[in-house]
């Protein structure tokens, strides 16, 4: 019995660790640095959106069915993933960071297991579309483009689809890290 009274006198006089003074602000922090991260995806896509709809309209493609229907498979995924990362951020600003700490890791959770079936789900699909409506598009600029021109806008999509693909599986994998910790911690 001694050995439980020990025991028990141990635990009862443990340190509670406090909650940190600066917490909120941290956490606050965090979230306005993944709301910037958002907002700076959504704005490059809507440049790129903006940039083919005005490259749409330059040569005319709704004049050519190949075309159009290439462009179009550009720009639609793309205009999906912007809804998305639009909800994405809706979504994330409705979290009261000053809610009990098992709703507010939950909802945390929730948003991240959101985040992972916008990457496995959509992202593989949208990249899919786009990268099909840039081979259609292919066989139109090899017609009207120079050679040298061609070869340039081949090597370089490639070049940039390895470059982009390092950077989404990076941002991919520093989410799942996120959601495993949030998950081990509970």
């Amino acid at each position: 019995m001694k050995t439980f009274e020990n025991l028990k006198s141990q635990w009862e006089n443990q340190s509670v660790p406090g909650i940190p003074s600066d917490g909120l602000k941290h956490i606050s922090g965090k979230m306005k640095t993944l709301r910037i991260k958002q907002l700076l995806t959504t704005g490059i896509l809507s440049i790129t959106v903006l940039v083919l709809l005005g490259f749409f309209f330059y040569i005319s493609a709704y004049k050519v069915p190949v075309v159009t229907l290439g462009l179009l498979l550009m720009i639609s995924p793309l205009a999906v993933r912007i809804g998305l990362e639009i909800f994405s951020i809706k979504s994330i600003e409705h979290i009261d960071v000053s809610a009990n700490t098992s709703t507010y890791k939950a909802k945390i959770v929730a948003y991240y297991k959101n985040r992972v079936k916008v990457h496995f789900i959509a992202t593989p699909i949208i990249i899919a579309l786009y990268i099909t409506g840039f081979i259609l598009l292919l066989p139109s600029f090899k017609a009207n483009l120079s050679p040298g021109f061609y070869t340039y806008i081949l090597v370089s999509s490639i070049l940039v689809l390895i470059v982009l693909g390092g950077l989404i599986a990076n941002a991919i994998k520093k989410e799942l890290t996120v959601l495993k910790q949030l998950r081990d911690s509970e």
